[in-house]
């Protein structure tokens, strides 16, 4: 016959829950990086010279920066996803908020990937033909770029401090990794806020050295809680232990 024996110390969650949702989130930040930071060098031709349009144009790299781009927006809806099914146990509406100010941050850098994908069809197909109309083309070419601009302040800026202030709470309060990164990502997420508000109202521009310095905490936090999920995984929580079936937590023991 057998018996159930209680167990007095915590059990880790087994490999397959929530080790592995740890593991998919953190990958998915990792991807993030690898994708969104090479687009910034990829792009730069159409996003620093206002002839791009009706010149000697480097498609090839801003198609592959924009194909970058939405590998980012994909993987960071991967990173909300993957988290919704642990941290809603902390405290569901702002798990639901960080899922949703992801999709709204992917959703809004697709505008910018589709604006600068117009911007290399018209370059294409109208410039240099018979009858074009090089000015207007220019003036098509740098309102598009603009929407992109836009899209940037908006979307990994605006909608990355959201998502730090909401994860960072989360995290920080289940205690699901070290609460000095989640404190980075909270203290980040207020700074990115004020700095984005000072852009959108012109006291000075995205690619100053001030919006630099604010940017970077957001940088660290992302970086950080990517690498620590792969490495680490999830500590060991109250959230986490209610994800471990009974049989796990309390094994039968036999009994001659």
């Amino acid at each position: 016959m057998t018996i159930t024996a209680q167990t007095s110390a915590p059990t880790r969650a087994p490999v397959g829950s929530t080790r592995k949702t740890s593991l998919v989130a953190g990958a998915f930040y990792l991807i993030t990086f690898a994708a969104s930071i090479p687009a910034l060098f990829l792009l730069s031709p159409v996003l620093n010279n206002p002839d791009y349009i009706v010149s000697a144009g480097a498609d090839t790299s801003v198609l592959l920066g924009c194909f970058l781009d939405v590998v980012t927006a994909l993987a960071g809806i991967g990173t909300a996803v993957a988290l919704y099914s642990v941290v809603k146990r902390q405290h569901e509406g702002f798990a639901l908020g960080f899922v949703t100010t992801r999709l709204l941050e992917a959703a809004i850098i697709v505008i910018g990937v589709v604006s600068l994908l117009a911007v290399v069809t018209l370059r294409q197909n109208l410039a240099g033909t018979a009858g074009a109309d090089d000015a207007s083309l220019v003036a098509v070419g740098q309102s598009l770029v603009a929407v992109r601009d836009w899209t940037f302040l908006l979307g990994p800026n605006l909608m990355a401090a959201l998502n730090a202030l909401l994860l960072g709470t989360l995290l920080y309060r289940s205690r699901l990794v070290p609460r000095f990164i989640p404190t980075v990502g909270l203290i980040g997420g207020v700074l990115l806020l004020i700095d984005v508000t000072a852009i959108f109202f012109g006291s000075y521009d995205l690619g100053s050295a001030w919006h630099g310095i604010t940017a970077a905490p957001i940088f660290f936090w992302e970086l950080s809680l990517g690498v620590w999920l792969v490495v680490k995984g999830f500590k060991p929580s109250p959230i986490t232990m209610s994800s471990i079936p009974a049989d796990a937590a309390h094994p039968a023991l036999p009994v001659a």
